[in-house]
């Protein structure tokens, strides 16, 4: 049988072991595979574009595990009163291709975009930073602003939104975490003197979220918004003055900020600055980037981190209880079986 997380029992475990002890295991697994890189069989995820949208499948599999994750994004859905991004994934025996574990990943997508980018604020961002500007209050702004709480040890948030019920609504949500929040009238008031900037906006357009007077020496960018061809929020000149990380460089060059860039522009991928193999911040003046699209190797660390937090519990009858395995459809078919099935 195959273990379900549905989404009710996601919110159970949520709400049992506590946000940010789970933010704190997630970053620990996160960091433990992404530091083993050359283990995973690694591939860009697979999409298919819409007027409104995208759907991806992002797999990935090292030599015990195979999993994927079923993900979308189309930013108009909020005015039909749906999610943005909805997902789901599953974890796989490399032995023997048998399904091990099924889960909701709508939430579980919001809580490692989230430990990730602070795995990656912690070998990017000024030690001592306290304060982060987060532009874009959405599904996913209190799950930052958690993260780089719990990983980093920010005490002050500034929110902006051209939406003032999603500001209103971030405010509400963080309200009783122990952060001071702000809410910044504009961009510019949020980011100024900021430690960290984190700009995670929804539209499917090359928008411009930050221009290059609004960056300070010494920040730390955190672009989470852009994931796909035609999608960013850094006006390019910010990426000539930025030291870039990035998830999987194959990838980023298509969906990430970088998209904007020649071919050739300097990127390091994260797990060779976890590993001490590639320079992130060099100096306390340097403007750093996580240029995060999302990579499948996060949701195998989610999936995993998951399995075990949740233990034994319900299944899904997924693959046929057959006792000739060469004989599916006598399995299936035969008078007996039909006559257990009625039984």
């Amino acid at each position: 049988m195959t273990r379900y997380i549905g989404t009710g029992e996601m919110v159970d475990l949520l709400r049992r072991e506590g946000v940010e002890p789970i933010l704190r295991r997630l970053v620990a697994g996160l960091r433990s595979d992404f530091r083993r890189w050359p283990d995973f069989d690694l591939a860009p995820r697979l999409a298919n574009h819409s007027a409104g949208g995208v759907i991806e499948l992002m797999p990935i599999a090292d030599a015990r595990t195979y999993s994927f994750k079923f993900v979308n994004g189309h930013p108009g859905n909020t005015r039909l009163g749906k999610q943005t991004v909805v997902a789901f994934g599953v974890l796989a025996d490399m032995a023997t291709g048998y399904p091990l574990l099924v889960s909701e990943m709508t939430v579980l997508t919001a809580l490692r975009t989230a430990a990730t980018s602070a795995l990656a604020a912690s070998v990017l961002a000024r030690p001592g930073s306290r304060s982060m500007a987060l532009i874009g209050t959405g599904a996913q702004a209190e799950f930052q602003a958690l993260a780089f709480k719990t990983v980093i040890g920010i005490d002050e948030i500034r929110l902006f939104d051209v939406d003032p019920a999603a500001v209103a609504k971030a405010r509400a949500n963080l309200d009783d975490c122990g952060l001071r929040l702000v809410c910044a009238g504009s961009v510019a008031e949020a980011v100024a003197g900021a430690d960290i900037v984190t700009t995670a906006t929804a539209d499917k357009a090359r928008a411009t979220i930050l221009t290059p007077d609004l960056v300070e020496p010494g920040q730390h960018l955190n672009a989470i918004g852009g994931d796909c061809p035609g999608k960013t929020e850094l006006h390019a000149d910010i990426l000539r003055r930025t030291r870039t990380v990035v998830e999987y460089e194959p990838q980023t060059r298509i969906e990430g900020e970088i998209q904007q860039m020649p071919a050739d522009y300097p990127v390091a991928e994260l797990w060779r600055v976890l590993r001490r193999e590639a320079s992130g911040r060099v100096g306390a003046d340097d403007i750093t980037l996580f240029d995060s699209v999302g990579f499948a190797l996060e949701d195998f660390s989610a999936l995993h981190c998951f399995r075990q937090i949740a233990g034994a519990g319900p299944d899904l009858d997924l693959i046929p209880d057959v006792s000739d395995p060469k004989d599916l459809f006598g399995s299936v078919f035969s008078r007996g079986a039909a006559f257990e099935r009625a039984a």
